[in-house]
C-alpha cells in the first residue's frame, strides 16, 4: 500500500509550478538569468572570464535572495517593507513624560515637617 505524508499545517504548503519551484521563485530566477547571462556574455571578452562570472554572480544574488529567503512565512520584500515602514515612514512612539511636581517644593517641605503616620497612633476601624 502506498504511503503519503500529509502535513499538519496546510497553510505552509505551496503549489509548485515547474522544477519543484513556486511561481514566485520561477519569476525571480528568470529575472536573475535575464540580468546575469547577457552581462556575462557581453563582458567576458573585455574584462576576462573570471571577472565576468563574478559580476554575473553579483548581479544575480539579489534575485536569488528575493526568491529563496523567507522568515516567519513572509517573503523578503514584505519583511523589507515592514522594516522600512517601522523605521522611516511611521513616527516613533513618544514616551509619556510627566512634570515633576516635587522638584520646586524643597522650601515647602521644610515648613510642613512633623510626625509621620496617623494622628494619635491609632488605626481607623472600618
Amino acid at each position: 500500500m502506498a504511503y503519503v505524508s500529509v502535513p499538519k499545517d496546510l497553510t505552509k504548503v505551496k503549489s509548485k509550478v515547474m522544477f519543484n519551484l513556486t511561481k514566485r521563485q520561477v519569476v525571480c530566477l528568470g529575472t536573475a538569468a535575464a540580468l546575469g547571462l547577457p552581462f556575462y556574455f557581453l563582458t567576458k571578452a573585455h574584462i576576462g572570464t573570471s571577472n565576468a562570472a563574478t559580476g554575473m554572480v553579483l548581479l544575480m544574488l539579489p534575485a536569488f535572495f528575493f526568491a529563496m529567503y523567507e522568515k516567519d512565512g513572509l517573503p523578503f520584500e514584505k519583511l523589507l517593507l515592514n522594516m522600512l515602514s517601522v523605521k522611516l515612514f511611521r513616527p516613533a512612539v513618544r514616551r509619556y513624560e510627566v512634570e515633576n511636581l516635587y522638584e520646586g517644593e524643597e522650601e515647602i517641605s521644610h515648613q510642613k515637617q512633623g510626625k509621620g503616620g496617623r494622628k494619635h497612633g491609632k488605626k481607623k476601624q472600618k
